[in-house]
């Protein structure tokens, strides 16, 4: 395994990259993107106010399209709100909103045909940058539809008679070989794909589409790829829906809200990649302080993740709010794509300074562990320890991310530990690594249930908790500096579970192996870190529970 750690400014980007077994590749680009928005978002505002606002984000996008374009991207992904902004209400972004046509039905160039549809202003701009840089540009904006009140009141429409959608749009670049110097062809610029966001994340100014969307689109140099938006990667409809149709290539405008200590943006981002054996071409946006109901988060995070490889970039604590692009050659892993082969590259990201670091094999260690067998699997582990099994001291109940995990610490610097939360059990082989005088508290968490209310999940966590105390566990962590060796696992009864490692300040390390066994139990093993252990999970999604 290869990590490449470039670093630009006080910024991190990392790429992790392995050598894919494939023989063709492209390149791609996702932009993270601070946006611009002025005044109060849920004020109304004119048109041309509208307009004049999001002309400002429009200008930086074409110029990372033109930066894109000299690094031969072929493919430029964009975040979602990062051209009207977010936290509208519903009458308050209604100028901001376009009636997107939808190209299943008809074929419309907006650059080439601009006075086929009025106040298409946006799309207009979005489809010259893709026509003017030559390549396949994805960005997120807001939608206007009609629907039938009048003709059919049992519609699902709302009472003002029109829906409004969080919408990704997709325009097209002709030439298969991209020679950038060339000419737009005439269907450069073209509308292909319109994709409406089915699942909602406290967005009062959209609707849900009145049926989920599953909506694809082919390109001449990668085959077919998938649209998702946000919140959308934790549901079946559309995520696992277009991975079980064959569709091994997402893209995935974000403004995701970072939640340590299992949802951080890259950490899963990166843990889909992997759990579903898909690409991920993930564009965030950055903007630290946002205010919510409970406190403040910090968006940022973006990456191109395969399950081979991932490109990332994570702002710090404290990091000036700037856009970043991201650059990678990334292996083809559309199955039906028939390609000419392309030389795999490392990540692209200009003007950086790259430091290269290579992971050592397993540990001896691990190896031993594993050549002795002395691991003890999950089921019998569930067999021989029951839940109160420990006395009171040791397991105790803490809050993460508003799921009530069972913890177990980890008081030895080696061993083994077992934790239940009513039937489901993890397990833990691990070796402390502790770095010179630093006390810090680790614990082995367990749950299984509905993660705040909304949808099933089943969770093996190891983490460090934010004191000494228990009760910080499942608090806040950036930082740690204990390594470790581990095997974690876990019986599953989802095949989809997602693995990550997160290291001290953001960086992800890659399992060095991941096995699943055909009962469900799933593992993880782990050593040699680089960095200090802030989490290692296993996080299974049980779709199939959530609408019972």
């Amino acid at each position: 395994m290869l990590l490449i750690i470039v670093i630009s400014f006080s910024f991190l980007t990392v790429v992790v990259q392995m050598e894919p077994n494939v023989d063709s590749s492209y390149v791609a680009a996702v932009y993270e993107h601070t946006v611009i928005q002025t005044g109060d978002p849920r004020i109304p505002v004119s048109r041309s106010d509208a307009l004049r606002n999001m002309q400002k984000n429009l200008d930086i996008y074409e110029v990372q399209a033109a930066k894109a374009t000299k690094q031969g991207v072929q493919i430029l992904v964009f975040p979602e709100d990062g051209i009207q902004g977010f936290n509208f209400s519903r009458l308050s972004i209604f100028n901001y909103l376009e009636t997107i046509p939808d190209p299943q039905e008809e074929s419309w160039n907006p650059c080439t045909e601009p006075g086929k549809y009025n106040n298409t202003e946006v799309l207009q701009r979005l489809s010259c940058i893709a026509r003017r840089y030559n390549l396949y540009l994805v960005a997120n904006m807001a939608d206007l539809q009609p629907c039938p009140l009048k003709t059919d009141p049992s519609s699902s429409c709302p009472p003002d008679g029109h829906w409004q959608f969080n919408t990704n749009v997709v325009f097209r670049c002709s030439a298969k070989s991209f020679p950038h110097n060339l000419l737009p062809h005439s269907s450069d610029g073209l509308l292909v794909a319109r994709y409406h966001k089915q699942n909602l994340y406290f967005e009062e100014s959209f609707d849900m589409p009145p049926q989920p969307e599953i909506i694809t689109f082919d390109t001449p140099f990668a085959g077919r790829f998938g649209l998702i938006t946000c919140f959308d990667i934790l549901f079946y409809k559309p995520t696992i829906e277009l991975v079980e149709k064959g569709v091994h290539q997402l893209i995935y405008p974000t403004g995701w809200l970072n939640s340590l200590p299992l949802l951080d943006s890259v950490q899963f981002q990166s843990a889909f990649s992997l759990g579903a054996k898909v690409t991920l071409l993930a564009a965030n946006l950055r903007k630290e302080n946002v205010p919510l109901t409970h406190g403040y988060k910090t968006m940022t995070g973006s990456g191109i993740y395969t399950p081979y490889s991932a490109t990332y970039h994570h702002a710090q604590k404290g990091d000036p709010e700037e856009g970043m692009l991201l650059v990678a050659r990334v292996p083809v892993l559309d199955p039906l794509w028939a390609g000419q082969s392309v030389d795999t590259e490392e990540g692209l990201v200009g003007g950086m300074m790259v430091v290269t670091l290579k992971h050592e094999g397993t540990t001896a260690w691990l190896r031993e562990m594993l050549k002795m067998s002395v691991r003890i699997s999950v089921s019998s582990a569930a067999q021989s320890f029951e839940p109160g099994m420990l006395s009171a001291p040791e397991t105790f109940n803490s809050s993460v991310t508003y799921d009530p995990l069972t913890f177990v610490p980890l008081r030895e610097t080696e061993g083994q530990v077992n934790v239940c939360n009513d039937k489901f059990c993890c397990n833990l082989q691990y070796r402390r690594i502790q770095q010179g005088d630093s006390k810090e508290l680790y614990a082995l968490g367990a749950f299984a249930g509905k993660h705040n209310g909304i949808y099933f999940i089943q969770v093996c966590a190891l983490l460090r908790c934010a004191g000494l105390d228990p009760s910080s566990c499942g608090q806040k962590v950036q930082e740690a500096e204990s390594k470790f060796d581990f095997v974690l696992e876990g019986r599953f009864g989802s095949r989809y579970v997602y693995p990550s490692v997160l290291a001290s300040r953001f960086v992800l390390e890659r399992p060095k192996q991941l096995e699943t066994a055909p009962d469900g139990t799933v593992t993880m093993t782990h050593s040699n870190m680089t960095g200090g252990l802030v989490t290692a999970c296993l996080y299974g999604r049980m779709y199939h529970l959530d609408n019972e």
